[in-house]
């Protein structure tokens, strides 16, 4: 258990299996990609949480990432083992959480980015992370479209 959370968010974290994707969670756009796919993860097999989140914030210490000035979501493959040094980040981040969704038409194009070089992918990526607030606006509280979507988020 992390020092300073309780033991309930202890637990709940440490039951958490399977995949997680960081996202910021001050940002329009990445808020958009996440209602997304909550919605094409019918499975629900991928987990989520604001970059500035406690448990993210401590992950990303451990793994001697940023902590601020976001640029890049994070996406950890497997949540039991976030002791290891494994997570991807910008495009081969974002393809990863499309094909742990589950669905035909986005581990399609999951597939089909993928042919693209990652150089040139997160080169685009990085384009667009400079205009993300300026285009799709700060992120905002509201309401997710269905209460059982809110299971899937990594409190602590």
């Amino acid at each position: 258990m992390k020092p300073g959370s309780s033991p309930e968010q202890g637990a709940a974290e440490a039951a958490v299996a399977g995949a997680v994707l960081f996202f910021d969670g001050e940002c329009g756009l990445c808020q958009r990609l996440v209602r997304l796919l909550l919605r094409l993860d019918r499975g629900a097999r991928l987990r989520y949480a604001a970059l500035q989140s406690p448990v993210a914030q401590a992950y990303l210490r451990r793994h001697g990432l940023p902590v601020a000035d976001f640029d890049s979501l994070v996406f950890v493959p497997d949540w039991r083992r976030r002791e290891q040094r494994e997570f991807l980040v910008r495009t081969a981040g974002a393809l990863a959480a499309l094909r742990v969704t589950g669905n035909g038409p986005a581990r399609f194009a999951a597939g089909v980015l993928g042919l693209v070089p990652e150089r040139l992918r997160d080169a685009g990526y990085r384009c667009v992370a400079r205009v993300r607030h300026r285009v799709f606006g700060a992120g905002q509280e509201r309401p997710l479209d269905r209460p059982e979507w809110a299971e899937r988020f990594l409190h602590g």
